[in-house]
């Protein structure tokens, strides 16, 4: 049986223009599906989407080292370890970077099985994000008393604690129900995913946790079960002005702030598809790396 706050989130289908941008949305996420090269290279095709999406996460992060193309191949080389992690040691951008790789890697990790358990799945991609860029002792966990984010100040002070706790409550209820027969997955990929930006239940890295947490969602939840589209890209889009602007419409918490926010994941779930396309073409036509 569904929980009150799944069935609340499966109802915001309802908002205008939400229905239709979720159903092409699963639409394209099933034509990709479907590749004709995924029938026997999807861990080839999806390792190469976790490198896409790693460099659109950093450059949403605003640590873009180089071009976009140039962080795509850094990001390739530093997966297959022809580049040193430490190679350009206390570089605020390449931490971040490093960070971000690491995150959105350690989701190949996490599945339905996992996701029962939201908490330690939460734990664990935020201490890939921010291992080297925190001390240990905030590494992990949520704020607690005395502790502040810096980020996203543009939506305002982050939530104090009590607030905050209650929020990524519900948030650990969306996730842990992912696999649940008729879990709207679009939809609770697109509320945890605000949520956590909103709520900022870290001292740093929010946004980056919030991303991977979505991509696992997505895949998990069985609307990109190959793991081949790359949603980060969706939301890099235009460098990323209509995400940010999308977020600030959730944050102020009224319907027509919340359904900007949804048909926006829903659009950049349909990017996500297309460069899972371009990937799945470069994977047949053998030219992966310059794709």
């Amino acid at each position: 049986m569904s929980s009150p706050t799944l069935t609340a989130v499966a109802d915001l289908a309802r908002l205008p223009g939400v229905a239709d941008s979720v159903t092409a949305a699963r639409e394209a996420c099933t034509a990709l599906r479907w590749h004709e090269a995924l029938r026997r290279r999807t861990p080839e095709a999806a390792a190469e989407s976790r490198v896409r999406g790693a460099a659109a996460s950093a450059l949403l992060e605003g640590a873009e080292p180089a071009g976009s193309a140039g962080s795509v191949d850094l990001v390739r080389d530093l997966v297959r370890g022809a580049v040193d992690w430490g190679e350009r040691g206390q570089d605020p951008v390449w931490r971040v970077l490093a960070g971000v790789v690491r995150a959105t890697a350690a989701t190949e990790r996490v599945g339905s099985t996992q996701l029962r358990s939201p908490a330690q799945v939460l734990a664990s991609l935020h201490t890939a994000a921010t291992g080297d860029l925190l001390p240990m002792s905030q590494v992990g966990r949520p704020r607690r008393a005395g502790e502040d984010c810096l980020e996203w100040t543009e939506l305002g002070p982050a939530p104090g604690l009590e607030e905050m706790r209650a929020r990524l409550d519900l948030v650990h209820e969306l996730v842990a129900a992912v696999a649940s027969a008729g879990a709207p997955t679009l939809l609770v990929a697109a509320v945890v995913h605000a949520e956590l930006l909103v709520v900022r239940p870290f001292v740093l890295g929010n946004g980056v946790v919030a991303r991977a947490l979505e991509r696992v969602v997505l895949r998990a939840g069985g609307l990109d079960p190959t793991g081949v589209a790359v949603p980060e890209v969706g939301h890099a889009d235009r460098a990323g002005s209509e995400y940010r602007g999308a977020v600030g419409a959730y944050a102020s918490g009224g319907p027509d702030g919340v359904r900007l926010w949804l048909t926006h994941c829903a659009e950049a779930a349909e990017r996500a598809a297309a460069e899972g396309g371009r990937i799945a073409d470069a994977v047949r036509a053998g030219r992966l790396t310059s794709a």
